[in-house]
């Protein structure tokens, strides 16, 4: 069952929570209910007396649920029995490659690439490019070998589980959840601005401002809130139908791609590309960490494994494929913004759009526009069906209400999840402006690629029951030398301390002895069964440094907003979630007792 079981020796072997229906069978009960069972079901929530005695055996319960693990079965089975109904499969690599392909390529190639070109990297932003293009391959990887074992809504709610524990689980899910909501109200605001640059200069020209509410609050705009919710009520019709619709929209979105790529390169000239590296190397890097946020969106498609038809060949097709064609793309469009415009006088603001006025096709500039609406509309539909999933997994462990994990009989898809995320983001896309929402950094999201990674290392290497405790102590020693060196490394760049060569080869050093000591010392036992990422522990290894890089590129602002956002959280779990999932774990354990039991029989 995991580390840190409950022990079954103290308590009543009494089921503690009504089985759910079977998933084979059509559930007997109305979808739309609304009564308190539904919400907490829970016996620890069953009155104020049950509430008080479950918050006296806090420290018990929190010592369970820090040091239980999940299950690969309780993920694919048990969890997905608290939906009611079937998901439905209904998607393939084709539609994968063109989820990830809308989710990801949003307004940030045509807002970053020209500031970056600029400021930090000149020509060779087209390496910046390409090394955070690289870096998320490394994440997408090991996303991929998760979701093909694992073909489940949670994504990496529930790898995390299973290898990491229900507490970290929960603590990265609540952060990433929360981002993902607020970065789906900036980008319903930013559709509005991009849509009123079409009519006005003003990006606020269809917003209305509200002088008794505070600055930054004050801007209304419903055009934000009404994309929100025609994304969210196509997602919610039908996993099929809201594919065929991002696919042929991203298709559309290639096409005008290909055509500003072309027409770059046509117009370009040869000079403009020299000096290559006017800012150096550090440039080139401090651009990677930028440009990396465009890359951001693919952990969402991840979370739609369990709707895929066949996990183990569409999965990596899908996933693989649509990062390696956005990098691609990406390279290309940076490489012909820099043919096409010298770096000194490129425009930060409209990069794109002004280039092509300066080639004598102001036209061109309403493309742009075209394209990055076409960009946010599908990167809101891709993220909506990924929230709300998200949302559902989570659901299903109850930590929160399982009413939220319930799934419509008839479209597979989860309503009241779905319902819940759009409330939320449209009520902050209504007030909150962009300059609110930007500082909202996407620390989660880079957190959550480093959790995965370890987490992949830990799957191959600590299997409960199997791996002996000097290899335990072993994986540990190095697992730790590798986060030292990637954190030291990090540190030696950001505070550009004296001496800085010896501190690139010592904490360099480090993280390649703790990565050759864990492939030379430590045995592997458990191999992939399906697909898997190769060269273990080197690219996990290398993408838990990348991703601790990219962390320390933010600043103290984005780390004091996920510290203070995870003490909330962590309240929350003291005072509801660990008794709710506490409850669940045992009510699991004593059903499998009593199967146990009948069995001997």
């Amino acid at each position: 069952m995991g580390f840190g079981s409950w022990d079954s020796s103290s308590h009543p072997t009494t089921l503690l929570l009504p089985p759910p229906p079977p998933m084979d069978s059509v559930s007997q009960k109305s979808y739309w209910r609304f009564s308190k069972q539904d919400f907490f079901p829970e016996p620890s929530f069953r009155n104020l007396s049950a509430y008080l005695s479950a918050l006296a055996d806090s420290p018990r319960r929190l010592r369970d649920r820090v040091l239980r693990r999940s299950s690969d079965e309780t993920e694919l089975v048990d969890c997905r029995r608290q939906s009611e109904n079937e998901m439905k499969k209904c998607l393939t690599w084709w539609d994968l490659i063109w989820l990830g392909f809308g989710s990801v390529v949003g307004s940030g190639i045509f807002s970053i690439t020209g500031q970056e070109l600029h400021d930090h990297a000149g020509p060779a932003i087209v390496l910046s490019y390409a090394l955070s293009g690289f870096s998320a391959l490394l994440s997408v990887l090991c996303y991929t070998e998760f979701s093909v074992e694992i073909p489940v809504a949670g994504g990496s709610f529930s790898f995390l589980r299973i290898e990491l524990g229900d507490f970290v689980a929960f603590i990265a899910a609540a952060n990433i959840l929360l981002e993902a909501l607020l970065g789906s109200a900036g980008l319903g605001r930013s559709w509005s601005s991009y849509l009123a640059s079409i009519f006005s200069n003003n990006p606020d020209f269809l917003r209305f401002r509200i002088d008794s509410l505070p600055e930054g609050f004050n801007l209304l705009d419903p055009i934000a809130v009404a994309i929100l919710l025609l994304g969210n009520g196509i997602a919610v019709l039908g996993t099929k139908g809201t594919s065929i619709l991002n696919w042929i929209g991203s298709i559309f979105g290639v096409i005008v791609i290909v055509f500003i790529i072309v027409t770059g390169f046509i117009h370009g000239r040869a000079e403009n590309l020299i000096p290559f590296f006017p800012y150096g190397a550090k440039g080139v890097f401090t651009a990677s960490a930028v440009v990396f946020w465009s890359y951001t969106g693919f952990d969402m498609v991840a979370n739609m494994a369990e709707e895929v038809k066949k996990p183990s060949r569409d999965i990596p097709i899908g996933l693989v494929g649509s990062m390696s064609l956005i990098t691609v793309v990406y390279c290309l469009m940076s490489l012909a913004l820099a043919y096409m415009v010298k770096y000194t006088e490129v425009d930060v603001n409209a990069a794109y759009s002004v280039a092509f006025e300066q080639i004598g096709m102001k036209w061109a500039k309403y493309l742009v526009s075209i394209v990055a609406l076409k960009g946010m509309t599908t990167s809101l539909l891709v993220g909506s069906m990924g929230v709300a999933r998200y949302t559902t997994q989570i659901a299903r462990t109850h930590m929160i209400p399982p009413f939220f994990a319930l799934i419509h009989p008839r479209t597979g898809t989860p309503v009241y999840a779905t319902l819940l995320v759009t409330s939320f983001s449209c009520v902050v896309a209504l007030f909150s402006s962009l300059d609110v929402l930007s500082s909202v950094f996407s620390f989660s999201t880079l957190f959550i690629f480093m959790l995965m990674a370890v987490a992949l290392l830990v799957r191959r290497y600590c299997v409960e029951g199997v791996t002996p405790s000097r290899d335990l102590a072993k994986f540990a020693a190095c697992l730790a030398v590798i986060l030292g060196g990637s954190i030291g490394t990090t540190l030696v760049w950001n505070l550009g301390w004296k001496g800085g060569a010896a501190g690139y080869a010592a904490c360099g050093g480090a993280w390649g002895a703790g990565t050759l000591g864990m492939a030379a010392l430590v045995s592997e036992h458990r191999s992939p069964k399906v697909w898997g990422v190769p060269m273990v522990p080197w690219l996990p290894a290398m993408s838990i440094g990348v991703n601790v890089f990219l962390l320390g590129s933010l600043g103290a602002v984005a780390v004091w907003r996920f510290v203070i956002c995870t003490a909330v959280m962590v309240v929350y779990y003291v005072l509801v979630g660990v008794h709710a999932t506490y409850d669940v774990a045992r009510a699991e354990d004593e059903a499998k007792i009593e199967e146990e039991i009948d069995n001997t029989l």
